[in-house]
């Protein structure tokens, strides 16, 4: 964790929007280029990678030849060695996903901060002190981690009052396509994509941004794309994904593949992109 990152949480809470990426690729070097591509922040996601601990350290020293700041998605509430991990190998924070009750939260919480807030364990040397050492890092740890977690079931949304109120939390992050899930939008009633324009999901949203906004919380959102950003910027939300790593190479791979059939065929050439339900 680098210093400054209780300085990156307040311009948040202020209204100034940060933008980033998932990282799914467990490529250090992709992850590198990623922190000199100019996002405010990188995402490491250990959920739905095969990222294992040792990827996951040498790519967080990837981003921080940079100036992202660098989050990691923990598996889940129960992970207790994966935010240690994280933590210990430099992370600004973590991204706590599948909540659906304050309890779930606190306990996922609590390793995120050192005694007497939480319970995070303390061990040196680490990659988290190579800046500042251990006296250096440890007393400032507390105020500088990013602990944000994930809104996309159905029982976070029905429970959302209680887990705003666990102390310890800067981030709600909104989960539109596991939420539409949870909530059962996708069982017929709606064409896809219309589950996310829906009085539902619509409804579930702004019961998230009343209660971060009472309880001091950044809002946060993955999107695929830039599309709908201004819309979201305009309720409040300033932690802002725009997809992922891997989802950056496969929407301009298509971009290049439309590109190359509009050439070609304007020169009359025969020619079409290899069979793929990607492109």
């Amino acid at each position: 964790m680098s210093s400054g990152a209780a300085e990156f949480k307040a311009e948040l809470r202020a209204g100034n929007p940060k933008f980033g990426v998932f990282l799914n690729s467990t490529s250090p070097l992709l992850a590198g280029q990623f922190s000199h591509s100019g996002y405010d922040w990188l995402l490491i996601d250990t959920q739905h990678s095969p990222v294992n601990s040792q990827t996951l350290s040498h790519m967080i020293a990837a981003i921080r030849t940079g100036k992202s700041r660098i989050m990691v998605r923990v598996s889940s509430t129960q992970d207790r060695a994966g935010i240690q991990n994280a933590l210990d190998s430099g992370a600004d924070g973590v991204l706590i996903p599948y909540v659906n009750n304050a309890k779930e939260l606190e306990e996922a919480v609590s390793c995120c901060y050192y005694p007497t807030q939480g319970t995070r364990s303390v061990y040196t040397p680490q990659q988290c002190m190579n800046e500042k050492g251990l006296l250096g890092y440890v007393p400032a740890a507390n105020k500088n981690v990013v602990v944000a977690f994930q809104v996309e079931t159905a029982s976070c949304i029905e429970n959302m009052d209680e887990i705003m109120a666990v102390k310890g939390i800067d981030i709600a992050f909104l989960g539109q396509n596991d939420l539409c899930m949870s909530m059962g939008l996708y069982d017929g009633r709606y064409v896809f994509p219309e589950m996310y324009f829906s009085k539902e999901l619509n409804d579930a949203t702004a019961k998230l941004i009343a209660a971060a906004h009472k309880n001091n919380v950044i809002l946060g959102i993955f999107l695929f794309g830039t599309d709908r950003v201004a819309e979201f910027l305009e309720k409040g939300f300033t932690f802002i994904s725009l997809g992922s790593d891997l989802h950056h190479a496969q929407t301009q791979a298509a971009a290049y593949m439309k590109n190359l059939a509009v050439a070609t065929a304007a020169k009359g050439k025969t020619w079409a992109h290899q069979p793929s339900a990607l492109v």
